[in-house]
């Protein structure tokens, strides 16, 4: 697969990806925090969690296929020995690390936070970590370009 049509779906979804959490960040959770309306939220999640899974799919495809067409194939990943392989293998961790994020509040908090508002402020550090997490990604992509970092 050409790489510049690779790069082009990976960034269309990151845009899907990171705008959504950006859009939940600055769009709706201060409304949910200051009405203390989990409702807000668990809406927003309920129609974007079909679209953004999916970027989140196709993010981590394209990612793989293109750590590839660099030389950064499995056996590289977590060596940190190159500067392309520095940039993969910390967007891997930071994607095991939104996982870990998404589980626990798909697991843990969501289901308390149907019925108990005392819990937004735990899942808005959830969201928080998950965008920062997203936008750090973006940046860490964008160091490819040179070569890594």
């Amino acid at each position: 697969m050409n790489h510049h049509f690779l790069l082009i779906i990976h960034l269309l979804s990151a845009t899907v990806w990171v705008g959504g959490h950006l859009l939940l960040v600055f769009g709706h959770l201060p409304q949910a925090l200051k009405e203390k309306d989990p409702s807000i939220i668990l809406n927003y999640e309920k129609k974007y969690e079909p679209v953004g899974m999916t970027a989140l799919v196709v993010l981590v495809v394209t990612g793989i296929l293109m750590a590839y067409k660099y030389g950064v194939s499995i056996e590289y990943w977590f060596q940190f020995a190159t500067p392309i392989e520095k940039v993969v293998s910390t967007k891997l961790l930071l994607l095991f690390l939104t996982a870990a994020f998404a589980l626990s509040a798909q697991f843990r908090v969501i289901p308390k936070l149907k019925n108990n508002p005392d819990k937004l402020p735990e899942m808005a550090f959830h969201i928080l970590s998950v965008t920062i997490i997203g936008v750090l990604m973006l940046i860490f992509g964008s160091f490819i370009r040179f070569g890594g970092f």
